[in-house]
């Protein structure tokens, strides 16, 4: 459970950044969500793109990427009626603009989560949250800025220790450069909003290659998701697990699929989403 203290430094960085929430997402022409798509496929080897074009997805309300391109939202609801409140997860796909089957999996869950008539959860899914990262000559990790969102969340030691970490333990990698300052970037900014208004009770970002589980924060995690193992990596000034997992107390699973390139099978993919439903179902009481 986030601490008052917690939201209060939420709210901070949003006032100080000047952008308001985006919790629901807006009513904007297809053909945004269409172009995109087409985008996305020309880019991603064997992605095809009606399933990105069938899978629902609005753009953002008030939210945009650092060169303009929309930042896409589906809401799945809970299949199964309940008299309260279901849990909510929130999904992140393609953080690193490289990191093409991270993209992919986002979709596949789409699908596989429409077409499941007995899961008891909301999930709200970002396939896609770096799009400039991804549709550069070539796709690099960074946005446009040349900025690793990952390393660019609000954590409470950023300001001590992101730059120093950057420089000493990366020496400083330009694919990991963690900004000029925390949340100083739209797309993080705009994932910072969505936990915030979404307050999902568990987090899972998808990225490549490690071939592992890492897991932050509350909860026993699970051994495995499908055939990744768990593997934790630690956290590092202005990470999602550190911001999600340390600061805001919410389990944030990060699957780290095999490669960046060669996306699982729907039938892999399902069996990462089955397990990662299950630990939900052992954990996370279905309402509150």
């Amino acid at each position: 459970m986030r601490s008052k203290s917690a939201l209060g430094f939420v709210a901070a960085l949003l006032l100080s950044s000047g952008s308001a929430g985006t919790d629901a997402p807006a009513a904007v022409a297809p053909a945004a969500v269409d172009n995109i798509c087409r985008q996305f496929a020309q880019r991603i080897n064997g992605f095809n793109p009606d399933q990105c074009r069938l899978a629902g997805l609005k753009p953002a309300a008030a939210a945009r990427s650092v060169e303009g391109r929309p930042l896409l939202v589906r809401d799945v609801p809970a299949a199964v009626p309940s008299a309260k409140a279901p849990r909510r997860v929130l999904v992140l796909g393609g953080i690193h603009g490289d990191e093409y089957s991270a993209v992919v999996v986002a979709f596949q869950w789409i699908e596989r989560l429409r077409g499941d008539r007995f899961q008891r959860f909301q999930w709200r899914v970002l396939p896609c949250v770096n799009p400039d990262g991804l549709l550069a000559q070539p796709s690099h990790r960074t946005n446009a800025h040349g900025v690793d969102l990952n390393r660019n969340f609000p954590t409470p030691d950023w300001d001590a220790h992101a730059v120093s970490y950057w420089k000493g333990k990366t020496h400083s990698d330009p694919r990991r450069f963690p900004g000029t300052q925390a949340g100083s970037e739209p797309e993080t900014r705009w994932i910072v909003e969505q936990i915030d208004s979404y307050k999902p009770d568990a987090i899972v970002s998808i990225h490549a290659p490690l071939n592992v589980l890492d897991f932050d924060g509350p909860y026993t995690p699970p051994a495995k998701l499908g055939y990744l193992r768990l593997a934790p990596l630690g956290t590092y000034p202005g990470s999602l697990g550190g911001y999600g997992g340390m600061f805001l107390r919410l389990p944030v699973m990060t699957p780290e699929l095999p490669t960046a390139t060669h996306t699982p099978s729907a039938e892999q993919s399902g069996r990462i989403l089955i397990d990662l439903i299950d630990w939900l179902n052992k954990n996370l009481p279905a309402e509150g």
